[in-house]
This record gives C-alpha cells, structure tokens and sequence, in this order.
C-alpha cells in the first residue's frame, strides 16, 4: 500500500489498517510519475491510499472514507490495543535520492517499535506525560514517520494531525496545542520560521533531523522557544541511531544497544534495533562505546589539487554570509568525472541584494580558493523537498541549465 494521506491522523489510521491486514507500508521519497512507475515494477499489486478528492497517482485507489462514515465504526464499549508479529514487515522505506536512485530497504514491526521506544526514552517523551506532537515534516519520511507517528503510537504521546508549511502557520498551530508540547522539524525549517517570526510560541521540546544543525541555530531556537533542542542522527537505512543537544556538545550518544565499528575506513552500526549490520554514509570518528563525532557524508568529501574539504563545511560558510537566506555547495556532475578529469564544486545560493562577485569575494575569506563555486547560481529558491533536502539530481538539473551560459562567459 502506498500511504499518501496528507492528515497525519488519517495517515495512521491507514498505518494501522494496513498492520492488521498484513499490508506493507511502502514509503518512497517523492511521488513523481517516475517513481510511481518504479514503485508499481517493484510492486505489481501495489494500490494507493489517499484523502485527496483528485489524486493523480497512477495507481488503483482507495478513499480515505469521510468522517461520518469512519465513525460508524467506532465501538462504545472499548477495544483491545492489538498485538502484531515483531518480525512481520509494517514497512519497505526508500532511500532520499540525494545520492543517487532510491534504494529500497524493509523494516519488521519489531524493530521499528524497539527504535521509537529507545528514542521516546531518550528524547524524554516516556516520562509520564502526554506531549502533544507537531510535526513539519510529512508523515511518509522516514523522520516524520518514526519522530510523529510511530513515537506516538509507542510512548503514550499526541500526534497533531496538521503538517504546516509556512512560518506563520506553524506557529499559529504550536501555540494551539496544550502543554507540554514538541515540535519536530528540519534546519531549513528552524531557520526559516526563525527568520520570518517575530515572537514564537513557546514549547516543551524541539527535535531537529535530516542536515546537520549549526550550533548557532541551536542555540537561538533553544533561546526563542524556551526548550531544549535534541538533535536525531540516523539515515532511511538504519533508523534513528543518536542524538545530542546541540545548542552544548558536538558529540553524539548512540541508541542503547547499537555500537558503530570500524571496517576498512568505513563505520558499521550494529546491534539494538538494528536488523544487520549497517554501513553508515558518514565519516564518523568513534570515540568510545557510545559516542562519536559526525565529519559529513562520505560522497560529500571534496579533493582538489590535494587539498580537502566537504560539502556540508562549504555549505556551512555559504550560509554564513550575511545576506544568504538558504544556498548549498554541491558537485555538479559525478565527482572527477569532468572533461579535465578534476572534481569540480558548485553553489546555488538565494540572497536577494547580493551579486556574484560580492558573494565570491565573501567566500574567498572563508575557505580556500580552490573550492570556491564553479558556476555560482543565483536563484529565487532551492528545490527542496519537503523534509528540506536537495536530491542530487534537481541540484545537477540547475547546474545544467547555467553551464552553457557559464561556458559563453
């Protein structure tokens, strides 16, 4: 079953369906018509959940029944919370497309309700109280499928049914919900209502995932909102793995059970709610049997002329800028796959008021000037989606088009 119900409410619902029936759960990252084609190849009998009037998936469709005719169903007398199989799969998730083509990867019951638990306890939603939880992320992310839904089902928490966009929606849907209350969201997100909010409601928790937070950020949100801010480390492949208070420590501190190890240069999860052994994307330092440090992406480590860098570093400096309200470093085609046979970087930046020498002469006294862009796009606005990230393919998409232009120069 695909789940697109855009209520996260109705979503769980046809979450919970679909675990009764033994349906699995697929969840990819977009719901392009390529990825609709891939998705029906992966699985010919799949059909589409939705609570849409006009639902343009191509795929046989059921109706999210109307309010009246869900409550039909509902039973005075009570009901009997239901066991479900720890090894059935509840769910097949699929990998952003940030690094290449979606990868699908199946998730038990078991192990996913082990993970919300061990994070519920973590991010101190197991205490007792009921924490009313609001999302701006959707519900089919892995993120926002673990951190609003699955959470709630698991640790005797809230979910809000509204996903809001906007900074002034967000906040008018926060300061609705009574206390104590969390916000889960992205950096892109955090920065953005941020910016554009004077006063913001204040809140009980807020949990942050998808990019690496600056400590800046963490910090004024932590001011702003009057909580404490927990940062997630994990990927669509492990599950939630960490977390750390960013606004205080760079280090992060694993899930109880899980340990990372060293193979080749390469960092392993293992244990806990880990199904296998997983290879983690990241440059990670361990530093002992719980911590570690994050040193970015490994496909985001850059090498020019023998000098090193990452992409998450020079992203970091471009938003540093005064000016900048959202860019992104980011290799313009396959690294070292260019004419010259060099790795080449490049930057697409929103920051009405600037130009692009003003931004390259800003860059030049923050890193070295082997990194600095080639070409440097100026543009009305990323194309994230709408957990914030930036598939690789949309970013090359724009350097694309600019590269004619840029050769002309």
């Amino acid at each position: 079953m695909l789940n697109v119900c855009a209520d996260r409410y109705r979503f769980t619902v046809g979450l919970a369906a679909s675990l009764l029936r033994r349906k699995v759960s697929l969840l990819p990252p977009t719901h392009t018509p390529e990825v609709i084609r891939r998705l029906a190849a992966f699985a010919p009998d799949v059909f589409c959940l939705t609570d849409e009037e006009q639902c343009e998936i191509d795929l046989p469709q059921v109706r999210y029944p109307p309010a009246e005719d869900a409550a039909a169903g509902w039973h005075a007398g009570g009901w009997r919370v239901p066991e479900l199989d720890a090894a059935q799969t509840a769910a097949i998730v699929f990998t952003s497309g940030s690094t290449g083509v979606p990868v699908p990867h199946r998730k038990t019951w078991g192990h996913l309700a082990r993970c919300v638990r061990d994070g519920a306890e973590r991010l101190g939603l197991a205490d007792g109280r009921a924490h009313a939880v609001l999302a701006t992320v959707p519900p089919q992310h892995m993120y926002g499928f673990e951190s609003s839904v699955l959470v709630a089902l698991q640790s005797a928490n809230a979910l809000c049914a509204e996903h809001p966009f906007y900074p002034a929606d967000i906040c008018a849907a926060l300061a609705r919900l009574p206390r104590p209350r969390a916000l889960v969201a992205t950096p892109i997100h955090l920065r953005a209502l941020l910016a554009a909010a004077g006063e913001v409601p204040a809140a009980d928790l807020i949990v942050s995932a998808t990019a690496p937070l600056s400590q800046e950020l963490a910090r004024e949100s932590e001011q702003r909102f009057g909580a404490p801010l927990i940062e997630i480390y994990g990927s669509t492949e492990s599950g939630q793995l960490a977390t750390r208070r960013t606004a205080r420590e760079r280090q992060w501190r694993l899930w109880p059970g899980v340990c990372l190890t060293l193979d080749e240069g390469r960092a392993w999860a293992r244990g806990g709610h880990l199904e296998q052994p997983t290879p983690m994307c990241d440059e990670l330092e361990v530093i002992d049997a719980e911590r570690f440090l994050l040193h970015g992406r490994l496909a985001d480590l850059v090498n020019i002329a023998g000098k090193r860098s990452s992409l998450a570093y020079l992203t970091h400096q471009l938003n540093s800028i005064a000016g900048v309200l959202d860019g992104a470093f980011f290799f313009p085609e396959e690294p070292q796959t260019s004419a010259a046979g060099v790795t080449r970087v490049a930057a697409a930046v929103v920051a009405p008021g600037l130009d692009a020498a003003r931004l390259t002469e800003e860059l030049r006294r923050r890193i070295d000037p082997v990194f600095l862009p080639r070409p440097l796009l100026l543009v009305e606005r990323l194309p994230r989606n709408s957990t914030g990230k930036l598939p690789r393919d949309s970013l090359q998409a724009l350097a694309a088009q600019a590269l004619p232009a840029a050769r002309r120069v």
